[in-house]
């Protein structure tokens, strides 16, 4: 079906939520394909009641639809919750960007003092939400935020996960 795992995180604060304390869904699928099988899975029959509900009581966020470009997608049995950094990355409008995978995935991959992770870049978005994340389970050297050009911003969460599956 294309679905290959999914995770709540809880984080301290949120860039898109103006630092406040918040949560993160994650759901790794294979597709746009297996996305729309999913979202139906959600709101078809059987499920529409208790979607409508929840959705009735959610309270600000956003949401967003991230592309892999470089390292592999925590899914898996225990990889997606070891996956509790994140570094949200946002540059300014008009601003060209520049080989991210060298910028951002430096120190990351496998082997020798690299660091497992993955690097994500917004398709879509329901709301303001940064333009990059990268998913890891420690920071890695590459990600640090002075390293960015100037007017990008990061921000470096540290989560927990809640639930995996």
């Amino acid at each position: 079906m294309g679905f290959a795992g999914s995770a709540c995180y809880r984080a301290a604060e949120l860039p898109w939520l103006d630092g406040a304390c918040g949560y993160e869904d994650w759901y790794f699928v294979e597709d746009y394909t297996a996305l729309g099988v999913l979202n139906e899975a959600a709101v078809g029959r059987g499920h529409r009641t208790a979607h409508d509900d929840l959705a009735r009581r959610f309270g600000a966020g956003t949401g967003g639809l991230y592309g892999l470009i470089e390292g592999h997608p925590p899914a898996g049995p225990g990889s997606v919750d070891q996956v509790s950094v994140a570094v949200w990355v946002g540059r300014p409008p008009g601003v060209k960007r520049p080989a991210l995978g060298e910028l951002l995935g430096d120190g990351m991959g496998v082997g020798g003092d690299r660091v497992p992770g993955s690097l994500w870049r917004r398709q879509l978005v329901l709301g303001p939400a940064p333009e990059f994340c990268l998913l890891a389970s420690e920071l890695p050297p590459g990600a640090a935020p002075a390293r960015l050009p100037a007017g990008w911003t990061a921000t470096v969460l540290e989560r927990e996960a809640l639930w995996t599956g």
